[in-house]
């Protein structure tokens, strides 16, 4: 069994067949309303659909699935009819033996085992295959039984919580400069970096920090939802825009830049940016057929004007999806430039991939600088995501000691809580972060609480020097006083 994802725009552009045009499939594509990223399973030996499978991921389209997680879902299913296979049999005839044996290989067996968040992904993926088969009739009963608690087979050995790892102010401080910026713990220049956007990646990390944003979030964020470039929001010192396409679940959300972490893009976007966009404009422009070329953005609406596979079309911001933003261009200084931020040698953003490598570039250069001087590290090197976590625990620590106070009596402080929590949600600090990390419910956001009584002690400077000069205004501070006045912001989450 061989498994494709579905493109359209690759079957518009190049399939060339007697029977059918390109143009024409993809219209047929488009009809049936099968999404991108749709995994379609092909026999090895005659090369035709194979069901149920097809069918399944035609059901994952029609659930309207983002593109990457239906891919994800469809290597999970190759990879476990492969396991089948090996053991002369097929998934449909999988018994509760076959499961317990795919478990054990996955997670203790193989070269290298994985952790429980993965396995409880693959697990669902599986079980959510089998639900399908059995209420379209291809099984009888399930394969396997489910013991007490809901528990079956196919279940994680343990349950685990968020793995919430934040920096201090020090270690970000390391990780950004040292890190990512190249240079030694005492902030003079390293001779030895050989890392080529030092700017870009520190940028990156100031937006990551000082916004909440996600991964695809940030990385994927275009010059005028920060006020920068022509067609800008607005030229104001922070910038307010809204997400959704591109963040977790499509929930829309509005994000707040404070002036400090612009200046850091900014500072990009004027040493390194043009660099980018000089060299890859003849190849843009080369490949323009292949881009969404915009001729105008409306400031006021948001919405995105331009030439796509030969239309022209409209588009609101918030509403494009990173693949779609990825080969977004308009016409810059030099030819085609991508609007997006971020860039790479390409001239277009990079990828995730792109993102680790630069990531794990960085902790290499941290290791090898570490004396007993610089901050201490952890076990595992630091993630794109524990910038969220940083700002998220960073924020909360600040809004509740607004509202405690010079209260020094920590039952005291826990009254007062207990108080806002249930009377006040409006200012509650909890549900104020909750609401700017665009969280579905604020329970996730309780875990947060299990930390922010370390960071108490630090809370005279937590909040300066995060960005740009150790002596510049309290960033945080600035994101706070937006945030209990989120209700007034136009990016306003209500």
């Amino acid at each position: 069994m061989q498994l494709y994802s579905l493109d359209t725009a690759v079957v518009r552009r190049y399939l060339d067949s007697p029977l059918l045009l390109g143009a024409e499939a993809a219209d047929l594509l488009q009809y049936l309303g099968l999404a991108d990223g749709t995994p379609i399973f092909l026999d090895d030996q005659t090369m035709m659909p194979v069901e149920p499978f097809c069918s399944w991921g035609r059901s994952m389209s029609y659930a309207d699935l983002a593109e990457g997680t239906m891919r994800d879902y469809g290597h999970i299913m190759l990879r476990f009819g492969t396991h089948q296979a090996g053991r002369e049999r097929d998934v449909l005839s999988a018994t509760e033996a076959d499961l317990v044996a795919y478990k054990k290989l996955r997670t203790q067996e193989q070269k290298t085992p994985v952790g429980s968040s993965a396995w409880s992904k693959e697990s669902s993926v599986l079980d959510q295959f089998f639900t399908f088969a059995l209420e379209q009739g291809h099984l009888q009963r399930r394969p396997m039984r489910v013991a007490a608690r809901g528990r079956n087979a196919l279940s994680p050995r343990t349950r685990r919580g968020m793995d919430i790892r934040h920096l201090s102010l020090e270690q970000y401080r390391y990780f950004r400069d040292v890190g990512l910026g190249g240079q030694n713990p005492n902030s003079t220049p390293n001779p030895s970096f050989r890392g080529s956007s030092p700017h870009r990646d520190r940028a990156g990390a100031d937006l990551a920090v000082c916004s909440g944003m996600r991964w695809q979030e940030w990385a994927t964020v275009l010059l005028p939802e920060l006020g920068l470039g022509r067609g800008a929001y607005g030229d104001g010192d922070d910038a307010d825009f809204k997400v959704q396409a591109c963040a977790k679940y499509g929930k829309e959300r509005g994000v707040f830049v404070p002036e400090q972490a612009k200046r850091s893009v900014e500072t990009y976007c004027l040493l390194e940016r043009p660099d980018f966009t000089a060299a890859a404009a003849r190849s843009l422009e080369r490949r323009h057929r292949d881009l969404f070329v915009v001729s105008r953005i409306e400031v006021e609406t948001g919405r995105v004007h331009g030439a796509l596979d030969g239309e022209q079309r409209v588009f609101l911001m918030k509403a494009m999806p990173p693949r779609l933003r990825r080969i977004t261009v308009w016409e810059g200084e030099f030819g085609l430039e991508a609007l997006a931020v971020f860039l790479c040698r390409g001239g277009l953003m990079p990828g995730a991939d792109s993102w680790k490598r630069y990531r794990h570039a960085a902790w290499r250069r941290m290791v090898a600088s570490q004396t007993a001087a610089t901050p201490r590290l952890p076990a595992k090197r630091w993630r794109w995501h524990d910038l969220r976590h940083t700002y998220a625990l960073q924020l909360l620590t600040y809004l509740e000691q607004r509202m405690d106070g010079d209260e020094p009596d920590p039952v005291a402080r826990r009254r007062r809580h207990r108080s806002y929590l249930s009377g006040h949600i409006r200012y509650n600090p909890l549900l104020i972060v909750s609401r700017r990390l665009g969280h579905s419910s604020p329970e996730t956001t309780y875990a947060y609480l299990e930390y922010t009584d370390d960071l108490l002690h630090e809370f005279d400077a937590a909040f300066a020097g995060w960005l740009g000069d150790p002596e510049g205004e309290a960033t945080y501070a600035q994101i706070a006083a937006r945030a209990f006045h989120v209700e007034s912001s136009p990016a306003g989450v209500s």
